[in-house]
């Protein structure tokens, strides 16, 4: 009895050490988590006008309402006065952010080639054109800033993700410095009349020890707000860009055709890629050095059993192209009123430039894209659209038709009048603003242009794995086209098969879209047996355990395949739990490694990768299970 007493006494005690941790430890660590959500909240939110304008904005009638909860803010503006006023922006919140200045930062561009890491004291850019200088997009108060969505590593088990819900109108900004979190949306100085309200961004706050889990739960925000348009299969196929650029010709893509057809049948998509148009602007025409008819070229595409898909930059045209010279009303304007030269305001284009932009709220501009689009899929054949350059289409700094519209709704009225001409046509996003493609597109590209050298291998490698909690969810992540050799190109003296393997080792672990971007007539078997081992796509990025992205694991049916990277430039070893009764190859020379007591260790060279397959033993179920 006595023995039956002490073991109860034990459980009060241990309860009530259970209920004095639930009082006083726990309290504190929600304090801790929800620290940058409170010092938010506690901000005033405030309508800024227009430059020039240094009224009150409450005097003329200018009302911000807005309200939190769970971690949400929702709000309005409304114009209750009784004239017109022009908004520059509403900052949300501008606070002292209380963090250290080495706490780890990530923000997303507004654009694709835009991605912002390091810390909050020295950030470093990521992507490999910044937005704040390549584009020349303006920051406010010359603060960093980031675009849609910014995580923070408040501690080592600690994430902080910040987030505007949607993007239908305005462009959410996130301004740091070592001290200082400046939140807002522009408002582009637009004008607003007396008795109007004005529906703002969502803006969201989110803590934990998951990272991937507020991700997640930010994914189902956006998927909330802007529905995903997305579909199986994830994409396949072959681009004719990285192995001919501009000088592609007819008889490239029939050589690449017909690999296909005899080697590779599973290849979807064949896309005939930027260089078969004169000038930029004009999308049915043949340039000369393409030689012959492209829309015949498409025909045989379609005859051999593939898709065609082909290359398109449609808010942009070259001063030269016969859409420009014909029509110069539908393009965006400078303040002078005639069309803007983009290279006035930021970059003007890589090619046949300067350029020219479409105004997307243009009612003929949206005529003309949704006509141009219907004859690309319905009279050619064409299912498959790669969309370049559309940042442009959400350009600053000019002027549109609708005076009312932001650059945000420029760009997603063109491109819904795109998604009209194109009907069940695949439209990926490539050098797109992030945000306000939500619920546009298929598939969006998730890093810059590949190169054969490691530094574009490695960086590119990054990028598309910071978006790996975008991809399957938002779109098909595109980590741009698998290249498994020199396809008549200049390779790197730093890069060899060590590299070329740890670059298709990124392309699986992505989990997005596979495209060769290699002349398919010089593989040989080494080349294939690749491409076949990452056929099909999973469709899901790998699990990390952090940024540094040195193991990655992905669980399909019966297998663990699992991803060793190594990123520097000395060799390390890693032990990797197997468990005793798996198995274990290495999935690109199906090699089986022995394993010790469960382990496998692994000595990985110098900017190298593994990709491994654990095949995991299923137990039987106990008659007791039964």
């Amino acid at each position: 009895m006595k023995r039956i007493l002490d073991r109860r006494a034990a459980i009060v005690r241990t309860i009530g050490l259970c209920w004095l941790m639930a009082v006083f430890w726990a309290p504190s660590q929600v304090a801790a988590q929800n620290a940058v959500l409170r010092l938010i909240e506690a901000a005033n939110p405030r309508v800024v006008l227009a430059d020039g304008d240094a009224a009150d904005p409450a005097a003329l009638g200018i009302q911000l309402e807005g309200a939190w909860e769970r971690g949400q803010w929702t709000g309005r503006v409304v114009h209750a006065g009784n004239r017109p006023v022009r908004l520059r922006e509403i900052v949300l919140a501008d606070i002292q952010h209380g963090l250290p200045g080495e706490t780890p930062v990530y923000g997303e561009g507004f654009t694709m080639l835009a991605q912002t890491g390091g810390t909050l004291a020295a950030p470093v850019d990521e992507g490999f054109y910044p937005d704040r200088s390549h584009y020349k997009i303006p920051e406010p108060e010359g603060l960093r800033t980031v675009y849609g969505v910014m995580t923070l590593q408040n501690s080592a088990t600690e994430h902080t993700v910040l987030a505007f819900g949607g993007c239908r109108k305005y462009v959410g900004r996130l301004s740091f410095d070592a001290t200082r979190l400046r939140v807002s949306l522009d408002i582009e100085s637009l004008e607003m009349k007396p008795g109007e309200t004005w529906e703002l961004e969502p803006f969201i706050v989110r803590s934990g020890p998951d990272r991937p889990k507020l991700l997640q739960q930010i994914a189902d925000r956006l998927r909330t707000a802007h529905l995903p348009i997305h579909r199986e299969p994830v994409p396949t196929g072959w681009c004719s860009w990285y192995c001919f650029g501009p000088n592609v010709s007819g008889d490239d893509i029939r050589g690449n055709l017909t690999w296909a057809r005899n080697h590779f049948p599973e290849l979807k998509y064949i896309q005939i890629d930027d260089g078969y148009q004169p000038w930029m602007g004009d999308w049915l025409e043949t340039g000369d050095r393409f030689g012959g008819d492209v829309r015949g070229v498409i025909r045989e595409i379609r005859d051999l059993g593939f898709e065609p898909a082909i290359w398109v930059a449609p808010f942009v045209a070259s001063p030269q192209s016969k859409l420009f010279r014909e029509h110069p009303d539908w393009f965006v304007k400078n303040h002078q009123g005639e069309p803007l030269r983009s290279d006035q305001i930021g970059f003007g284009g890589w090619r046949l430039g300067p350029w020219y932009v479409l105004d997307g709220t243009h009612p003929e501009t949206q005529a003309y894209l949704e006509q141009l689009f219907h004859t690309l899929r319905h009279d050619w054949g064409c299912s498959y659209f790669k969309l370049d350059a559309t940042y442009w289409g959400a350009i600053h700094g000019g002027h549109h038709h609708d005076p009312r519209a932001t650059r945000v709704e420029a760009y997603r009225r063109g491109m819904e009048a795109i998604r009209r001409g194109a009907g069940d046509g695949f439209i990926l996003g490539c050098n797109h603003p992030i945000w306000p493609s939500l619920g546009l597109i298929h598939g969006s590209r998730s890093s810059m242009d590949i190169n054969r050298d490691w530094h574009h291998v490695s960086k590119t490698g990054r990028e598309n794995l910071l978006r790996g909690w975008q991809n399957g969810q938002l779109w098909w992540n595109d980590p741009d086209c698998l290249v498994l050799n020199g396809s008549g190109k200049r390779v790197a003296a730093d890069f060899g098969d060590e590299q070329f393997l740890f670059h298709a080792t990124l392309i699986y672990a992505t989990g997005g879209m596979l495209l060769t971007g290699d002349d398919m007539r010089t593989y040989g078997d080494q080349e294939l047996s690749r491409l076949r081992r990452l056929y099909p796509p999973t469709g899901r990025c790998m699990d990390f355990g952090d940024t540094t992205f040195r193991v990655g694991r992905l669980r399909q049916g019966d297998h663990e395949f699992v991803a060793l990277f190594n990123w520097q430039e000395q060799e390390f070893s890693e032990t990797m739990e197997v468990g005793a009764s798996n198995t274990v190859a290495d999935v690109w020379t199906g090699e089986s490694l022995v394993q010790v007591d469960g382990q496998i260790r692994l000595t990985l060279p110098p900017r190298s990768a593994r990709l491994l397959r654990v095949e995991i033993e299923r137990k039987e179920s106990s008659s007791s299970e039964r």
